[in-house]
Order: structure tokens, then C-alpha cells, then sequence
């Protein structure tokens, strides 16, 4: 008996302090520096209800962006949101054009699994025109290099035309 019943078990390690801390009573992070480490394959279903969100999906999957707007302030949350975030109110929904501005990007070489898209992955914070807010969400069809991908070009909301297995994969932004 002992850690060989552990299939996964990578390693066994001892964490050092960075910090070589010390504390007058002694470390007291000592009994947590013993580590294990341990890799798990998971392959599970997992049911989720969009909720009060089921509009922007369904409005999505028919090529055309909805976002909620605040009656009473007029701020448009390019994220819907069932209340304003800076006066409470109940938000109602707004059909905005699509089109937008670069406003910042990242470029990530990692990609979540559930996504199945090649990386570079970009990920790009756009203005969209009539929102308040920004949406951040990928960046695709930029040419062949990401050199391209300039801060305030114009984007424009593409969507999906095939199958997807999340439904924010029912669009990305591309050049306008």
C-alpha cells in the first residue's frame, strides 16, 4: 500500500519558499510544502441553462447580435445583463449593427478544448457601435499573419454557418 495505488501520480514534491520567509515561530506554511501531483483525464457531460441569456444565443444562432439596454440611464451593456450594472434598472433588448472598433487584443497560443479552433488564438476586445461597454470575444480571418491585427480597426460580427458545440461559437469578429 503506499502512493503506487495512485495511477495518475506524476510526482511527489516538497515546495520551497520563495520568500526563504521567516517568521519568529517558525514556518508556518510547513505542513503544506508536501505536494502531489497528479494529472486527471475527465470526459464528462455537463447540462447548462442559459438562463435570462437565452435570447442573446437563440438571436446569435439567426446572424444577428442583441444586447440589453438600460431604459432609464441608456447605457448599452454590450454583455446583456438583466439589470444596469450603475443604476439597478431592468434592462431591456437592443439590436445592435454588428460593426465595431479594435480596442485591444491578446494572442494566446493556448485554446480551451471545448473550443476546437487553431491557435494563434486571438482575442480581441472590440467597441461595438451602439454599445457602451466592450465585448471581448475571438478575432479570425485576419490574413496570414498577425501583424495585421492593428488597435482601432474596423471588425464586424461573423457567424456561425456550421454546427457548433458551445453557442458562444456562434460568432467571432473578423475585419470589417
Amino acid at each position: 500500500m503506499g502512493l503506487e495505488l495512485i495511477n495518475n501520480l506524476m510526482e511527489v514534491f516538497t515546495a520551497e519558499d520563495p520568500m526563504s520567509f521567516e517568521h519568529p515561530d517558525g514556518d508556518p506554511w510547513a505542513d503544506f510544502r508536501e505536494g502531489m501531483r497528479i494529472e486527471l483525464k475527465m470526459d464528462f457531460t455537463y447540462k447548462h441553462v442559459m438562463g435570462k441569456y437565452s435570447k442573446f444565443f437563440i438571436e446569435l444562432s439567426n446572424g444577428k447580435f442583441v444586447t440589453t439596454e438600460c431604459p432609464n440611464c441608456g447605457k448599452v451593456w454590450a454583455i446583456p445583463r438583466p439589470l444596469c450594472a450603475d443604476c439597478l434598472t431592468i434592462t431591456k433588448w437592443k439590436e445592435l449593427p454588428g460593426t465595431g472598433t479594435l480596442e485591444s487584443f491578446s494572442i494566446s497560443q493556448f485554446v480551451p478544448s471545448f473550443m476546437k479552433v487553431e491557435v494563434p488564438y486571438v482575442l480581441a476586445m472590440v467597441k461595438l457601435d451602439g454599445a457602451t461597454t466592450l465585448f471581448t470575444h475571438q478575432l479570425r480571418n485576419y490574413g496570414d499573419s498577425t501583424d495585421t491585427i492593428k488597435i482601432g480597426m474596423p471588425v464586424k460580427v461573423a457567424y456561425a454557418t456550421e454546427p457548433v458545440d458551445h453557442p458562444m461559437l456562434l460568432m467571432h469578429f473578423e475585419p470589417a
